[in-house]
């Protein structure tokens, strides 16, 4: 067993308990990949909520601060923040959305979309560094196991 500096038997209970509950390994883990993402965007400048809607905004055209934070997994009045932001930042505008009056259409300026190009460039290696104890059928295999959990009944 590990030992403390003062020579102390330092217990190692996690990997007995996460072997025991998933639940709180899934946790535990996740909590951890999030504060490597959050870190890798801030050295890159962008938010993790905010390369996800350019993200998004990239791949599906424009869509309401509703359907941004429902699909995207974001809270209603974080997303606000987030559109606020990238919205200063000239990387995305907002417009009524001719399809209900009521409501704002966001949607990724030229400026956004060379913004999510640089930024992308540099997930590769993140996810790399992240899941390096991973072979890659191992992380194929998680991907795949993440999906069902996250998409039951698909």
């Amino acid at each position: 067993m590990p030992q403390t500096t003062d020579g102390r038997v330092k217990p190692s209970y996690f990997p007995q308990l996460a072997a025991e509950r998933l639940d709180i390994a899934l946790c535990r883990t996740s909590t951890a990949v999030a504060r490597a993402a959050d870190a890798h965007a801030g050295a890159q400048g962008l938010g993790v909520g905010q390369h996800l809607v350019l993200k998004m905004l990239a791949a599906v055209g424009p869509c309401s601060q509703q359907t941004l934070s429902e699909e995207l997994r974001i809270d209603r009045s974080v997303m606000v923040g987030v559109c606020d932001d990238l919205e200063r930042d000239g990387l995305v505008r907002r417009e009524r959305n001719p399809r209900d009056r009521r409501s704002y259409a966001v949607t990724i300026t030229d400026a956004g979309r060379r913004r999510l190009t640089e930024v992308e460039k540099s997930v590769p290696g993140f996810l790399d560094d992240v899941f390096q104890p991973l072979s890659h059928q191992e992380r194929a295999q998680l991907t795949a196991l993440l999906n069902k959990l996250l998409n039951p009944g698909t």
